[in-house]
C-alpha cells in the first residue's frame, strides 16, 4: 500500500535507487545499459507518484482564513463547518466590527477572504487595496430595525421612542461596525437636535461588534438596541424585533464577500465563495431568515429603498 504524507521518500524508492548504484558500479564506466534505463524509469515513476501523494495530502490540509463582520455570525459558522465536512479543508473565522477586522487584515498582512456586515467596510477595503474588487460578491441582505427583550417590557414600539428617559439603550460602535453607522446615519437623518441629545443621554455603551449588540439585548443589559431585523432569529426565546416605519428606512444593507490580496490560495478562496452562493449555502443563511436578494428586503419593507452605498460618520460619533 502506498502511503503519502511523509517528508522521506518511501523504502521502495531508495532501494531502487541502490538498484542503480550498484549496477553503475559493476560496470565500472559510463555505459547506460538497459538496465540501467529500466531501473531510472521505475525510480521516476515511484517518485512522481510519491510527489504527486504527498502534495494531494497537502492541498487537503489547507486552510482558508475569513476575516468576518459578526453580521453574519451564525451561519458564517455553520458554513465554515459544512465546506469543511464537504471538501476537508479547515476555514478559521476571525469576527469582529467589520471596520477592526479589516484593520487586523492590514496590519497582519494575512487572510484569504473580506467578509464585511455591509457594503461600506468593503468600499473602505477597496480603496485601500486590501481585496481583489472584481471577486466582490454579495450574500445576503439586511435591513435595520429596533431589537427588545422578548415580549417588549418596556413597549418599545418606534424610533424615536429611544428617547424616552426611562430606557437603556445601546448601538454598535460607528467607528468600526457597520450597525452602528446605520444606526448613526438613522438617528442624524431622522431626530431632531433635542431628540439626539436625548437619545445620546439614554446610550449605556457602544458594543465592540454585531454579535456584542444583539448579546446587550439577551443578556438584558440594554432594553432595546438598533440592530438587524434577523437578531430575532440568532436567539428567538430571548430577542424581539420591533420593524421600523417603511419611511425610517434609508437603504437596505448587503453582506459581500471578496478575495484578498493576501491570499496564497486564490481558487481555493474562490471555491469557498462558490459554496456561499451554492443552494447548500443558501439554505444555511434562509435557517436565520437572512434576505437572499434586495427585492425580498423590499418586499418585507414595503417601499423601494437605495440598496448598499457607504455612509460617513460625524465626528461627534466617534469615540477619543
Amino acid at each position: 500500500m502506498l502511503e503519502f504524507g511523509s517528508s522521506q521518500p518511501p523504502e521502495y524508492i531508495i532501494l531502487a535507487l541502490l538498484g542503480v548504484a550498484k549496477a553503475s558500479k559493476r560496470k565500472g564506466e559510463l555505459m547506460i545499459t538497459k538496465r540501467l534505463v529500466f531501473v531510472f524509469i521505475l525510480v521516476n515513476l515511484l517518485l512522481g507518484i510519491w510527489i504527486s501523494g504527498y502534495f494531494t495530502k497537502c492541498l487537503a490540509e489547507d486552510r482558508l482564513m475569513v476575516f468576518a463582520g459578526a453580521a453574519s455570525k451564525p451561519p458564517t459558522e455553520d458554513a465554515a463547518k459544512a465546506f469543511e465536512a464537504k471538501t476537508g479543508v479547515k476555514v478559521d473565522l476571525i469576527f469582529g466590527g467589520s471596520g477592526f477586522v479589516l484593520s487586523q487584515m492590514l496590519l497582519g498582512k494575512k487572510g484569504d477572504l473580506y467578509f464585511p456586515g455591509s457594503s461600506d467596510y468593503m468600499e473602505v477595503a477597496k480603496k485601500k487595496d486590501v481585496v481583489f474588487p472584481e471577486t466582490e460578491t454579495n450574500i445576503v441582505y439586511l435591513v435595520p430595525a429596533i431589537n427588545v427583550q422578548k415580549g417588549n417590557p418596556k413597549n418599545v414600539k418606534t424610533l424615536k421612542d429611544l428617547t424616552r428617559p426611562d430606557l437603556k439603550v445601546a448601538i454598535a460602535n460607528p467607528e468600526g461596525v457597520c450597525v452602528g453607522a446605520y444606526a448613526v446615519e438613522l438617528v442624524e437623518a431622522l431626530f431632531t437636535s433635542q431628540e439626539k441629545e436625548a437619545f445620546r443621554k439614554n446610550l449605556i455603551n457602544y458594543t465592540e461588534s454585531c454579535e456584542k449588540t444583539a448579546t446587550a439585548i439577551s443578556l438584558k443589559a440594554a432594553d432595546a438596541v438598533i440592530g438587524w431585523r434577523v437578531f430575532h432569529y440568532w436567539d428567538p426565546e430571548r430577542i424581539e424585533t420591533i420593524p421600523l416605519d417603511k419611511s425610517q428606512v434609508i437603504r437596505i444593507g448587503y453582506i459581500p464577500i471578496a478575495i484578498s490580496k493576501y491570499t496564497s490560495n486564490r481558487p481555493l478562496a474562490q471555491k469557498f465563495i462558490d459554496f456561499l452562493l451554492s443552494e447548500d449555502g443558501k439554505k444555511i443563511f434562509m435557517k436565520y431568515h437572512y434576505f437572499m436578494s434586495a427585492d425580498e428586503a423590499t418586499a418585507w419593507i414595503g417601499e423601494k429603498k437605495p440598496v448598499g452605498g457607504e455612509y460617513v460618520v460625524p465626528q461627534e460619533w466617534i469615540k477619543k
